[in-house]
């Protein structure tokens, strides 16, 4: 009896481990699987925020490589290295690229419902979007144009409110609009135009001599840490505050389907965690030094800042409804996107006179 149970529990160890030695390689493979993608970026190598420090597109695929004990290499490449700034859209849609790290308004020629993933004028600020894309269905939104690309996204970064620009002469009115050449991107580009400027759109790279040799009036970057680093300050002295454009504005990380459903379950959470981690991080980074660089502008280097004026503002508002009706009543997919953020933001501002309004009307004064 005694051996018939040393010879039972004896073969079935052995049968155990002959079981796990047979499913343990495959586990070990589909673990030990490595990746190397190639991601682009519309900025150029260097570029605080977008290419260098913390929550930038290096930094994300550091973090990534890291997390997945290098199973998952990203080698980043800035614009114009490996594809021009802006063609980061069709490089990943062919598979020429896995991902790209951009603004998906970059994309409005595409799909104008890009537009909302990066900002809307007079929209949501960084909580506000956050909230709309990660809790209000706006991220399932988000995939769900760009699905018929062969993509998806996610948010991995963010700027906070941005300026309204550098313009060589003052804004007084609505008037002095007219045929100014303004580098702008997205929908607020189209608002201008509706105003008479000029539109251009231009890399990162190439506002500062284009605004030192006249090509263009006024340019719209970032905010003050960025816009300082490109020196815009030494091109323009007028530098309008408003952000009425950005109040807000998202990174994307933009990523090829085929590659992405290749990916383990495990690869996908570190992706998706380690943008969401830089989404955070960036924007904590852009309130510092946004602080110091505004301060050094304004008093060392004689900026004259402020918001334009209330005229300007308004017309600005009327375009923007103008503007985003037109593409409303064209493009189903809009009306659907447009329709999510517009009810979000409606309840998020009720919300914010409570809270965030209030503070900053009766607390900060």
């Amino acid at each position: 009896m005694q051996n018939s149970r040393r010879k039972f529990v004896s073969s079935g160890i052995a049968a155990g481990v002959a079981g796990a030695s047979l499913a343990f390689p495959m586990v070990a493979k589909a673990q030990g699987a490595t990746f190397n993608w190639k991601m682009t970026s519309a900025y150029p190598k260097g570029s605080p925020f977008y290419m260098e420090g913390p929550g930038s597109a290096t930094d994300l695929a550091k973090r990534i490589t890291e997390m997945s004990e290098g199973r998952l290499k990203i080698q980043v490449y800035g614009a114009g290295e490996l594809i021009p700034a802006l063609e980061g859209f069709d490089a990943v849609r062919s598979g020429t690229v896995e991902m790209n790290h951009a603004n998906s308004y970059f994309w409005t020629g595409k799909t104008f419902a890009a537009q909302y993933f990066t900002a809307v004028p007079f929209g949501l600020n960084f909580q506000g979007i956050n909230g709309w894309l990660y809790d209000g269905g706006g991220l399932a939104l988000w995939n769900e144009v760009y699905a018929p690309f062969g993509m998806v996204a996610m948010p991995c970064g963010n700027t906070g409110v941005q300026m309204t620009g550098w313009f060589k002469k003052e804004i007084k009115t609505v008037a002095d609009l007219k045929g100014l050449k303004m580098r702008i991107p997205g929908l607020a580009g189209k608002v201008y135009a509706k105003l008479g400027v000029d539109v251009k759109l231009l890399p990162g790279g190439e506002i500062f001599p284009a605004l030192e040799r006249g090509v263009i009036d006024a340019a719209e970057f970032v905010g003050p840490f960025q816009d300082r680093k490109l020196g815009l300050q030494k091109a323009a002295k007028y530098y309008y505050t408003t952000g009425w454009h950005e109040s807000s504005t998202v990174s994307e990380l933009l990523i090829n389907k085929a590659a992405w459903d290749k990916l383990p379950k495990d690869l996908q959470a570190i992706v998706t965690n380690a943008a969401a981690a830089c989404n955070v991080i960036s924007e904590a980074w852009c309130q510092r030094n946004n602080a110091e660089a505004m301060d050094d502008l304004v008093n060392k280097q004689g900026v004259i800042a402020r918001p334009l004026p209330d005229s300007v503002i308004a017309a600005l508002r009327a375009e923007t409804k103008k503007v985003i009706d037109e593409a409303v009543a064209k493009d189903p997919m809009t009306k659907k996107v447009n329709d999510s953020y517009v009810a979000y933001q409606a309840k998020y501002d009720a919300w914010s006179k409570y809270s965030e309004t209030a503070y900053h009307n009766k607390v900060q004064k």
